[in-house]
């Protein structure tokens, strides 16, 4: 089984990406869990055509600890699995706790058992490694695999280059490794020149490059993903050629984070149109 965990800048398309993706493999035939860590609880929306799934920790919140599988993973497009891990009450706790609670929880469960034949686990991780509970599941070995979604924009790269930082302090004592940078683009200036560039850097790959395309939008307000609102469009051929590359890597790296001079310079060399 293959542990994938997507990181990037919140707001960056972190769980649009990783949910189009999933469809990808999914109609390639593979099963998939889809593991949501992010309190908005909005990781499996597309995949279950809006369902608004309890999480693991509003459930454990009304029915104690007596919890079966079923209670917390929901059937999806072309039988995934999903889960959302939920967060605390607003203003209360750490959201990371809930992360580690929910795991483990699944972990204890039997999520993973060999019945289920689980080819891969996606987690969609909020935002950037600064805590070390959204840091979990790459500091305690649930992810293996790493892919940063990024853009030409310049905190999307800082951001990257942060997550970085974090995979590097983890690798040394881990299995952990960033298996390449997915470009989602924003329309930027020489954006996938620019990416490239910065994967280079870092020593890895962009694995694809996903155009921006108004579809994405549409099938969001049907509630769906590309693939499944549109299956013979471009944009669903764009996230069928990111879950082939991905599902072919055999690159993955300990990164070399850049100082915050070379992202600067990135952006001067290539961030402004000639």
């Amino acid at each position: 089984m293959r542990k994938i965990a997507i990181y990037g800048k919140g707001g960056i398309g972190k769980s649009t990406t990783t949910q189009n993706t999933v469809a990808g493999l999914a109609e390639m035939g593979k099963n998939v869990l889809v593991v949501g860590c992010d309190p908005k609880a909005d990781s499996t929306r597309l995949l279950l055509g809006g369902l608004a799934q309890k999480t693991v920790l509003d459930t454990l919140r009304e029915e104690g600890e007596d919890v079966e599988l079923d209670d917390i993973i929901k059937p999806g497009f072309k039988g995934t699995r999903c889960v959302e891990s939920g967060g605390p009450e607003p203003g209360v706790g750490c959201a990371g706790r809930g992360i580690i609670t929910s795991i483990n929880l699944l972990e204890q469960l039997g999520a993973w058992d060999e019945k289920y034949k689980t080819d891969y686990t996606f987690y969609d991780v909020l935002g950037d490694v600064v805590c070390g509970g959204f840091a979990m599941p790459i500091r305690d070995g649930k992810a293996e695999e790493i892919y940063i979604v990024v853009s030409g924009e310049m905190m999307a790269m800082y951001a990257a280059n942060n997550i970085c930082k974090g995979i590097k302090k983890y690798a040394q004592a881990g299995t952990v490794r960033l298996g390449g940078l997915i470009c989602n683009s924003r329309k930027v200036d020489n954006e996938q020149e620019m990416i490239e560039q910065l994967a280079s850097q870092i020593g890895t790959q962009m694995i694809h490059f996903v155009p921006r395309d108004n579809m994405v939008q549409h099938a969001e307000i049907n509630r769906k993903t590309v693939i499944d609102h549109a299956p013979t469009h471009p944009q669903a051929d764009e996230y069928r050629a990111l879950a082939r590359k991905i599902d072919a890597n055999e690159m993955f790296i300990i990164p070399n984070p850049l100082e915050i001079e070379q992202l600067e310079k990135l952006l001067i060399d290539f961030g402004i149109a000639n």
